[in-house]
């Protein structure tokens, strides 16, 4: 009786035995069939690797300069009895701006005009006794003198009057006042700022390999930070004849229209010099190239090819894509595209969107839906 029942045990036990060892058996069955399945095609969006015009422009910075500005200042030191302009006013040229305390010149000069005066009546009446000698030819020179003296002394004394007023150089815009009346000032106190902004210079620096691409009239587009969205056009207007020392570069200026007076000097300003050379190249959308410290590089959507160089299809009878990677070598980049001066041809089709998910011969799908492509896109500008 022991001896069956240990029978029985013992096939229980190796029954129990072979079902895990089948269900084991199943799962891995199941793993390898999961594994051997053909993976589904991972969805991309993808563009056309164009050929287009493409105007070459050298970049550079720069700051933004009046036609004409000075801080206006004192020559002389004196007390302040009028201003004469408004803060941010618009004035003329010759249009006064600040008077000085000009009473004890004002004296002077009438003390030397009496002194003129005097001095002309003697040199009239020494000039008819000369003639009848009446008076001998040296006092009619020391009258003489005296009247050169006297004439030199009023306009000393006026010009001396003069500085006691300042008015404005030119027409612009002049800035925020920094004298009130009563104040004393000294030799060359700031009063204000005078700026021209009809037009405006930029100066900007080019390295001296690139001195042969521009040239007197070339177009320049400005853009500033204060107006991101808009390009300001100008011309190269100077181009100075000596390269500096501890740079190695060359000092351009461009002269840009400011009817608006959007712009102020001072503004840091980005340049694109225009480039003669306009010639055809194969630009692609800027979201199709991934960047790594091992190069540029983009993914092509090719056809997937047999051992026997056919091309293969699908259940549907479309050819079977997959994506190859091609590293690039790529130039300027420009709203929103970038040119590619080697690994791509014109009519390829690149990936725009996707690319996070691809490796070397995956399979893929150009998918329709719009939002996938915007993943990827860059931002549009305000």
């Amino acid at each position: 009786m022991l001896r069956r029942r240990m029978l029985i045990m013992l096939g229980v036990v190796l029954l129990i035995v072979l079902i895990l060892g089948a269900y084991k058996a199943f799962s891995i069955y199941t793993m390898i069939q999961g594994f051997s399945a053909p993976k589904p095609p991972i969805s991309v969006a993808v563009a056309t690797a164009a050929e287009r015009p493409w105007q070459a422009r050298l970049p550079a910075v720069g700051t933004l300069k009046a036609l004409q500005g000075v801080d206006l200042s004192l020559e002389i030191a004196g007390t302040v009895t009028d201003v004469q302009f408004e803060s941010g006013q618009k004035v003329k040229a010759g249009q006064p701006i600040v008077q000085l305390d000009s009473a004890v010149e004002t004296a002077l000069l009438e003390t030397a005009q009496a002194d003129l005066g005097l001095a002309q009546v003697d040199y009239t009446r020494g000039s008819q006794l000369v003639g009848s000698q009446a008076i001998s030819k040296g006092e009619f020179d020391r009258l003489s003198a005296v009247l050169k003296k006297s004439k030199a002394t009023v306009n000393q004394l006026k010009a001396s009057l003069e500085k006691k007023r300042i008015v404005a150089p030119f027409s612009g815009t002049i800035g925020i006042r920094l004298v009130d009346v009563g104040d004393y000032l000294a030799s060359g106190t700031k009063i204000a700022t005078l700026q021209d902004l009809s037009s405006l210079y930029v100066d900007f620096f080019v390295p001296e390999q690139s001195v042969p691409k521009i040239a007197i009239g070339q177009p320049v587009q400005v853009n500033v930070s204060a107006y991101p969205a808009q390009e300001f056009p100008g011309t190269i207007s100077a181009i100075n004849p000596k390269v500096e020392n501890s740079t190695r570069n060359v000092q351009v200026r461009a002269t840009l229209a400011n009817p608006d007076g959007k712009l102020l000097p001072g503004m840091f300003a980005s340049l694109q010099v225009q480039l003669p050379d306009s010639q055809p190249r194969i630009v692609v959308p800027e979201s199709a190239i991934t960047y790594t410290l091992y190069g540029n590089s983009v993914y092509v959507a090719v056809e997937k090819k047999a051992e026997d160089g056919s091309v293969e299809k699908d259940a549907k009878g479309q050819p079977v894509l997959i994506a190859e990677r091609r590293f690039v070598e790529t130039g300027e980049r420009r709203e929103g595209q970038v040119m590619i001066t080697k690994g791509v041809q014109k009519g390829e089709t690149v990936v725009t969107a996707g690319q996070i998910k691809l490796d070397n011969g995956a399979h893929i799908a150009i998918s329709d839906d719009k939002t996938l492509a915007e993943k990827n896109s860059p931002p549009k500008a305000d």
